[in-house]
């Protein structure tokens, strides 16, 4: 299914965004050294509910996760990059964290996604890494606007993510998002220019680039859900939940100032 939002609901999402990205922001900064995955987890479930919204992941039971997700956060450590599920874990000095997270409120989802370094250490390569991916995704925003195909947001993003080097997994991407989660369109992370659905304003697009140091290959943890590299090197990924507007892109899931 694509879903086009009328103005209304479209006001509505920027509020889900907005608090997607404030959640985000809040657990990034209480992402300290010896912070558990857990209360990370716990954390997101508090504000969500203050929020008066609702989880997207909790009763979440997709094809290729084991069972409901059962938590409120996606939190992947170092080689876990996508569906990372929350464990006791202490956050160690020089981890890189991913934080995804969607969340629906007024019947709009919003999605987003950062990764991190924790603590006072700064791993050139890691900090390396999570950079390419928010050129990508910048640079996959900049390709959106009414008229533009999905390949031209794809390519994009891949362009920027091969010249770095990186090898891609395609298994993975974007999506359409709207009254749930994921939609129609998928958004792959390397594409043809010109190819694909045309977007309209009130589309609503979840952009996420991703990449493991030195693979394109993909493990599942024995948890059922955690997709890690399959080398064991570090990973990254940057989300923004987007609209398409008579004159581009928005970037809904920005914390407020």
């Amino acid at each position: 299914m694509i879903e086009i939002l009328n103005p209304a609901l479209l006001t509505r999402a920027k509020d889900t965004g907005a608090l997607v990205a404030d959640i985000l922001q809040t657990m990034k900064d209480r992402s300290t050294v010896g912070t558990n995955l857990l209360d990370i987890d716990r954390w997101t479930k508090k504000m969500i509910a203050e929020a008066g919204a609702q989880s997207c992941y909790v009763d979440y039971a997709p094809s290729f996760g084991r069972g409901p997700f059962g938590h409120y956060i996606c939190t992947a450590v170092n080689d876990a990059v996508l569906h990372g599920l929350p464990h006791d874990y202490a956050l160690a000095d020089g981890d890189l964290l991913t934080l995804d997270l969607a969340v629906s409120k007024s019947g709009v989802a919003a999605d987003a996604a950062i990764s991190f370094v924790v603590g006072k250490a700064r791993p050139a390569e890691s900090i390396a890494m999570i950079s390419v991916t928010e050129r990508a995704l910048a640079a996959g925003i900049a390709a959106a606007g009414p008229g533009a195909r999905v390949g031209d947001l794809s390519h994009a993003i891949g362009t920027v993510l091969s010249e770095a080097g990186y090898q891609i997994n395609t298994e993975f991407g974007g999506h359409g998002i709207g009254s749930t989660m994921h939609q129609d369109p998928h958004v792959a992370n390397t594409g043809r220019p010109g190819r694909g659905y045309k977007l309209r304003p009130g589309l609503l697009l979840a952009l996420e680039p991703w990449v493991m140091a030195d693979t394109a290959e993909l493990v599942t943890d024995a948890d059922g859900w955690t997709l890690r590299s399959a080398t064991g090197c570090r990973t990254a990924h940057s989300e923004h939940t987007i609209a398409i507007t008579e004159d581009g892109a928005e970037i809904l899931t920005l914390p407020r100032p």
